[in-house]
Formats: C-alpha cells, structure tokens, sequence
C-alpha cells in the first residue's frame, strides 16, 4: 500500500484549517457540531520538528498524568509485598503475590522467575485484557479446538492458557514476570467488576459532597476514576518489580492485549523506566477503548492511541494488527510512528506484526512475535523466532493468591471505596497546598494542570479575525456588533463594542450570564458600571460566550451512550466551562494582536467577569498571563466541589482537584485582581500576593452587592 507522502500530510493540514476558515467565516461554530466519542477518527500528525515534538510530547504526557488523578504522583506509601505458595515449575518457579499500591489497596498476581539466575535479568509487565478471570481462566475445549483449527494457538495443553503460556516462556527465557489483575477481576475483589467494567448508571447514595464513589461527579471534578487507579496500580506494579534485586532495571518492558494494551501504552508513555513497549490489539486511529477502565474525562482530548504510543519513541516498540478497530494501522498511524521514529534516526525500533486475518486477541503468532523483538532488543541469545513449547498450566486453585492463612478482603465493600477515594483527595491536597504557596509550586504543579483542564492558553488561543455586522451611534459611543472567527479552532464569538468618540486607549471586556446583551439593562440604557468606563473614555467588549445569547443550557452536552460516565464525553470533548474559557481567550487574542478594526492596539486590557461568567474568568484569566493587565471577578461564592451533575453546565473536570476555584484565582498572581463573592478571604490568594510588593495588587470586595459592579469599574480604570 502507497504511504501518504508529505505533501499529501501538507495537503491534509491546509485542507483542515481551510475548513476551520470556511466554517468561521460562514459564522457557523464547530462546537455545535456532533461531540466526538470513543468510535471517532484519532488520526497522529508528526511533527515538524523534533524541537516541537518535545513540546507536544510533555503536553500530552501531562494530560496522560492529569486525566488518571496522577499530577501530582500519589504518595508512594510503602508495598508491604508479600510472597506465599512458592511452586516449582523445573527451570523457574511461580508465587503468589500482593501488596499495597495505597494504603489498604492491594494488587494481586503471580511472579514469575527464573531458576538460577546468575546476574541480573530482564524483568516484563504482562498486562491482562477483559477475560473475567483472566489471569486463573483456562480456555474451554471447544473454544481451544477451534483456535488451534485458525492457527491462533498451537497446543493442546499449553493453549488452555495463553497467560500461563506467556508468563512461563518468557521465564524460560531468562525473564521475572509480574502478571497482575486488573481492578474486579481474579484476585482483586475491593472493587467490583460489575462496577470497575460495567457500570452504567449514576449512584445517587454516592453523588455527595462528602465521602463520595467512584464515577460521582466528586470523583470526576478531582480527578477520580477507574482508570487512573489501573494506572497507579502499573506504576506500583513496576516499583514492585524493580525492587527485587535481580531486575536490570535498564531492561524493563511491558505487554498486554485489549485492556492490557491501553494498561501498556499510558505505563509506557507516562513511566520513563519502562525500557520496551509492546501494545496488542489497541495502537488505532479508531475506536479507542470501550471499556469504563479504559477511559477518563480529560483523556483523549485533542489526542488518542497513536499518540500515546508515540509518547515512548524512540524506544523500542512493537504493535500488531487485528481483524478489529486496528486492522487499518498498516496505512493509519503506523507510517506516521515510522516517520516519528525516523527523525529521531531509530525508524527500526517500531514494528508492525500483522495479523488482520486473527480476531481481537493475544495470539501464539503474535505472542512469538513479542518474544523475537524482546530477544533481540535485550540481547537474549535465543535462535529467531522464538516459538513456544507445550507444557500443562497450573490449575487455578494453585495459582490464586487468596486461601486461610492470606484472606482476602471484603469484596465490593463500599465504604472501602469511599475510603479510598478519601484518602487519595487528602493526599493530593496535601501536596497541592504545599506547592502553592510558593510561586515555584505554582508555576511547576498548579499552572501546568490547570493549563491541561482548559486545554488552551493565551499563547495558542489561535488566529483571530474581527468581523463588523452593523454599528450606529448610540448614547454618546459608537456601537458596533459583529463576530471574532477563530480560524484557528473554527469558533465564532459574537461580540458588541461600546467605543466613545474620545477612546482613550483602554479596553474592558464585560461578561455576563446574558452575554452581550449584559451591557444594557432592560430598558436599553447602558448598566452603570459600563456607563462609568464608556464615560471615562474606555472602551467595553460584550460577548456572547458559547451557548449563550439565547436560552442558555440548564446542562452540558453528553455523547449518545447509555452508560452514565462523564468519560465518555470528556475524554473526547472540553465541558463547556471550558470552551466558554476558550471565547474569553479569543477576544483576549484579538486584542492583543489587532493591528485594525475597533480599537485597535490598546494600550491596556482589562475584564470583568458576573454570575456564572466569573469563575469562567477566573480560569482563563489563569492562562492569560501578560495578556491581561486587570481583572475583576465576582465568583459568587462558586465551588466546582458543590456540582452533583456532571452534566451541570458549570462543570469541569479535575475542577475541584487543584484548590477548586480559588487555586485559578491564585494564578493570577501578581497581577491586579479584584475579588468579589468570596464570603472570606483564601489564605492562598492573599498569601500569593503577599509574595509581591504592590501591596495594591489584590483588592476584595465586601461592600453592597448593587454597587459592586460600580465599584468594579472604578478599580478598573485605575
């Protein structure tokens, strides 16, 4: 098959951002087209250089981080492994293993090890799929006959198992293997598999502001979610099997099939130990993963599969292709990885294995072809390609980790759940609140997450264009309507301009929950507060932020799936808390780089955000840096911790995580701010600015809610 050259990825780019261009200058906004979901299109776009790349690279390896609950890293308590039930296999033995990944959180498996180890060794993570059971399953005769009849499995005895299968070839070839369960499945009993993989409908006794479950919009807004503990799990899992003493830790690697495969790309992206990645059935441009343990909000925005998979380059990496959603990686996303690889001068150390003829499975023929890439990367000796032996698997009952003497815990208990969930907010607060008070943590933990919430910045709030719909002079200014096309993203704002005949330079932007029209009261006479900028020779900016300008939605959008998890909407989608931060870092954009148009060039910039538009402000005002020069905010006394509905417009991912509203607020930082609806002071804000010596810089409000808006403009025209 012809590789798509680069003139053709060229040709794709412009055609893409002609479309962006088209559609905003049509006035027709991308946003209110279908929302993308898991079955969408994720194609992967090399960069143009590698300098970009790395750029890109932390983005998304951030986003990765940020998505499972993992920035900043929990608090890696001690393992308490414990070893039981040594079997001797002949050249290697298994045991049964657990310990703690947090503090009562246990991760269950088998370790595999060679006998007579005489140096240090390779040491591989075998992730496992969806088979419940997967690690104690041993395959049905039927079932079996008709693998061995396809060619997907070779033996009779051994095909019972592909997991033992694995596990036992490669100790044979020198290897410790750890293969461990995924939540709800074998030995791990905390957390239901019904829950961890078929939950469908929200828990109304979890949804609470206090003590809440996972999939609740609590968990959501801090970051809490299935997922992110199977990550967690894979990170302890590798400090587990680096802390045996005959791991050479400079020979590491990682597989896994299906749900073993997204386990094996988000370790290998976000884990720079893990020294060989091999991904099965999962590297797509395609379906991303269906399952609840497979997905987050935050995930998969502006991104997918390949381009985690990217994240490890140059590294070696093998993947394969199925007759499933990856059946196409051959000409979609697997030259683009070459390309990558390529420019870093390694385009030998990603492969390809082939497969399309075999169903979504982890296959003797492409288990042999892990193997020979494993043998040859770590220098193994053995004669290619590697193919297994038969052999008889263990029977479950000798492989389980649970019996008298190490019982399990209480399965599927709720309040262990809620405990957990507990333990790890205060433990990210913790750490949180420590990092921001100084300018350091901020800059380094704080900004950095919240940049991945927003997804977008001033710096790449995207290419702006003024475009004038009617104007007419009105109450001593001239008023101007019209729409900023974002060419960039393919979004349109529509705007209003109050500018006075004398315009001294100055530029408010004022928002509202009735967008533009909040210029004006009822009767159509400008609002006082405007009324004082106009008069004081500024200018002032109105604008319709996403959904509004009309009847406003009494919720978010969510994607056509019946199963009631915010990850399916936000893990492809922003929330529109965030899109709304989008608009307001696109007038910001078009006023900072306006040569033309209503006013162009101010000389300083400031804005003002009401009701449910302040904390909206508040988040991009965050992002803005230098761009703006004052703000004022009334937050209302908002908590994205108080939201019970993850479709509430005002919801935002990971919004509660990072000191709620007042840890964007501090961002601000040292740059003017004044403060209304907070009904105390945040010793975070003030302590930030006590790091400044314009003692004038943060200013609250305390005074009578009519006169605040007044109030607000005279600060502003200081």
């Amino acid at each position: 098959m012809k590789r798509r050259t680069s003139t053709t990825r060229n040709c794709v780019t412009v055609l893409v951002v002609l479309l962006a261009c088209s559609l905003a200058s049509a006035a027709e906004d991308v946003r209110h087209q279908p929302l993308k979901d898991l079955n969408g299109y994720f194609p992967f776009e090399p960069p143009a250089s590698l300098g970009e790349w790395e750029l890109r690279k932390e983005y998304v390896r951030r986003q990765i981080l940020v998505a499972a609950g993992l920035w900043p890293m929990p608090t890696k308590t001690p393992l308490n492994a414990v070893f039981h039930g040594k079997i001797d296999c002949g050249r290697y033995t298994v045991e049964k293993v657990y310990f703690e990944s947090a503090p009562g959180f246990f991760v269950t498996g088998n370790l595999y090890r060679p006998k007579d180890i005489q140096s240090r060794v390779p040491g591989v993570m075998f992730a496992h799929g969806h088979r419940q059971d997967a690690r104690l399953y041993l395959t049905p005769e039927d079932t079996l006959r008709k693998n061995i009849a396809d060619g997907a499995e070779r033996f009779e005895r051994a095909g019972r198992s592909n997991y033992q299968a694995q596990c036992r070839q490669l100790a044979l070839m020198g290897c410790v293997v750890w293969q461990w369960d995924m939540l709800g499945d074998s030995d791990s009993v905390q957390l239901s598999r019904q829950l961890v993989h078929g939950f469908a409908k929200q828990r109304p006794e979890m949804n609470t502001t206090e003590n809440w479950g996972l999939y609740s919009p609590q968990a959501e807004a801090h970051c809490q979610n299935v997922m992110g503990l199977q990550t967690l799990n894979a990170v302890r899992g590798l400090d587990f099997l680096l802390s045996l003493p005959e791991v050479d830790p400079q020979r590491t690697a990682i597989t896994g099939a299906s749900g073993g495969g997204t386990q094996t790309m988000l370790l290998a992206a976000i884990d720079d130990r893990i020294q060989l990645s091999f991904p099965v059935v999962m590297v797509s441009t395609a379906m991303q993963g269906g399952c609840t343990c497979e997905n987050a909000s935050l995930l998969r925005i502006n991104t997918g599969n390949v381009e985690f998979a990217a994240l490890f380059a140059p590294k070696p990496q093998g993947m394969n292709t199925a007759n499933d959603w990856t059946k196409e990686m051959a000409t979609k996303g697997f030259p683009e990885l070459q390309q990558l690889y390529a420019a870093y001068g390694k385009k030998n150390n990603v492969i390809l294995h082939r497969g399309e003829h075999f169903p979504h499975n982890y296959n003797a023929v492409t288990r042999s072809a892990f193997y020979t890439f494993l043998n040859q990367r770590f220098k193994l000796g053995f004669q290619s390609p590697v193919i297994e032996q038969d052999f008889d698997p263990l029977p479950p009952e000798q492989l389980t980790v649970w019996n008298d003497q190490h019982p399990a815990p209480k399965a599927a208990d709720p309040e262990f759940e809620r405990t957990l969930l507990a333990w790890f907010t205060e433990d990210a607060s913790h750490q949180i609140r420590t990092a921001a008070k100084t300018a350091e943590g901020r800059e380094n933990l704080l900004r950095p997450a919240v940049q991945v919430l927003i997804g977008r910045t001033a710096a790449d709030a995207g290419d702006v264009a003024w475009e004038l719909e009617n104007q007419q002079d009105r109450d001593d200014c001239l008023e101007m309507s019209g729409k900023l096309l974002n060419k960039t993203y393919g979004e349109v704002v529509d705007i209003v301009w109050l500018r006075p005949a004398s315009w001294n330079g100055r530029v408010v932007v004022w928002l509202d929950d009735r967008g533009k029209a909040s210029l004006r009261n009822a009767d159509g006479s400008m609002k006082p507060g405007v009324r004082k900028l106009v008069q004081a020779g500024a200018a002032v900016l109105g604008a319709d932020l996403l959904f509004q300008g009309g009847e406003a939605p009494n919720q978010n959008r969510v994607v056509d799936n019946p199963r009631e998890f915010a990850g399916y909407t936000f893990g492809y989608n922003p929330a529109l808390f965030a899109q709304r931060a989008h608009d307001v870092l696109t007038i910001v954009s078009h006023l900072r780089r306006a040569k033309t148009g209503p006013c162009p060039t101010p000389k300083t910039i400031a804005i003002a955000g009401w009701g449910s538009a302040g904390p909206v402000v508040a988040a991009a005002g965050a992002l803005a840096g230098e761009s703006i020069d004052r703000t004022a905010v009334d937050t209302g006394g908002f908590r994205f911790d108080q939201l019970l509905d993850y479709r509430h417009p005002s919801f935002l991912p990971g919004g509660a995580k990072y000191l709620d509203l007042p840890g964007l607020i501090v961002l601000h930082a040292p740059r003017p701010l004044w403060l209304a609806g907070e009904n105390q002071e945040s010793e975070i804000i003030t302590a930030a600015y006590r790091d400044f010596a314009d003692a004038g810089a943060f200013v609250t409000y305390t005074g009578e809610t009519a006169q605040q808006e007044t109030a607000a403009a005279e600060w502003l025209l200081k």
